[in-house]
């Protein structure tokens, strides 16, 4: 028993006026068939040896006890409920109108009652997924006011906008998820943080780096590596294109966050001119992975797209491979750049 607070005032217990203190007791209850402990709130008599729950503790310690119920097993807490909605600055009657749940049911889910698990996986997605949260909030939008809709609306898009990058990676590790061979992924698991690296430390030693170039340059990188090291750098997976190989996901790894580029216009076309961004530093990448990779740029660097597309379809491992198809690292030993 830890006390709180103390203070002198009437106590319920022996009705007389005295120190009370505010103790914090460890109580254990069953709830739901499940045995749980949690810290219950009491005043407490010293004269008479009593506890005392005012009518405030008994709603608190009731809480206490259903959280500690939820986290045993494995349910959103009151406070993570709550701190969901607060996240999307959504009132609790307008969070149950979202949801298209009862107009209390946030309220009794944040005071007293304990949720299902069909209403706790909605409120776990919400809170994973803010683009989830935009398309349910669009489905209901005539049931809100419109500036409430705006300001949910516009807090939601900002939650998305912070987790693009997630959503990047999520996506890029799920392509790569089919990928065990270690003939296609250079014996190394896929690390998108040395990907990012890679581009940026390309784009530092190369004046004109556009996006052919880059997807060339990469495979060369870990090709090289792959035939001095016996292992690849990234673990990208290269498929062989009508351009030459190109890293499976390539949409999205140059949209993580770490790339940057500028967008130039040829006549109908965007292109993308990757540079490295402001004070960029390497973390990951090691001294034989740097190597190769100066061996890359020195090899061909210089080349324009054009030539350096021309140099990777007289690569065997290009001409050995079906088009479209996966390029086995196997023909690393032939590559043409030592």
């Amino acid at each position: 028993m830890k006390s709180t607070k103390r203070e002198i005032k009437l106590c319920l217990a022996c009705m007389e006026i005295h120190e009370v203190d505010t103790v914090e007791v460890e109580d254990t209850e069953i709830f739901k068939g499940e045995e749980v402990s949690f810290q219950a709130v009491y005043e407490y008599c010293s004269r008479s040896d009593q506890l005392i729950e005012q009518e405030e503790m008994i709603k608190a310690n009731s809480l206490a006890m259903k959280d500690a119920y939820r986290i045993k097993v494995g349910l959103l807490t009151s406070n993570e409920i709550i701190e969901i909605r607060n996240q999307y600055g959504v009132s609790q009657k307008d969070f149950s109108e979202i949801l298209d749940w009862g107009k209390a049911t946030i309220t009794r889910y944040e005071n007293h009652q304990v949720q299902d698990r069909a209403h706790d996986a909605v409120l776990q997605k919400i809170d994973s997924d803010p683009k989830w949260f935009l398309d349910t909030l669009e489905q209901v939008k005539e049931r809100i006011t419109i500036k409430a809709y705006q300001k949910y609306y516009r807090i939601g898009a900002a939650q998305f906008k912070g987790k693009q990058n997630q959503y990047l990676l999520e996506s890029i590790e799920a392509i790569y998820a089919e990928f065990e061979n270690k003939e296609i992924t250079g014996g190394v698991s896929l690390n998108l943080q040395k990907v990012v690296e890679m581009i940026n430390y390309l784009a530092s030693k190369v004046t004109s780096l556009h996006k052919v170039k880059l997807m060339k340059m990469l495979w060369y990188s870990d090709a090289l590596h792959y035939k001095r090291e016996g292992k690849a750098i990234s673990g990208l997976v290269y498929s062989a294109l009508p351009m030459g190989a190109v890293p499976e996901g390539y949409d999205q790894i140059v949209m993580l966050d770490g790339v940057e580029f500028d967008t130039v216009a040829y006549g109908d076309h965007i292109g993308y001119k990757f540079k490295p961004v402001l004070e960029f530093r390497i973390k990951e990448l090691s001294q034989t992975e740097r190597e190769a990779m100066d061996a890359v740029v020195s090899a061909v660097g210089e080349l324009k797209a054009e030539e350096i597309v021309e140099k990777m379809h007289d690569e065997e491992a290009y001409q050995c491979t079906g088009k479209n198809c996966i390029i086995s690292y196997s023909f690393s030993k032939n590559l043409s750049i030592s």
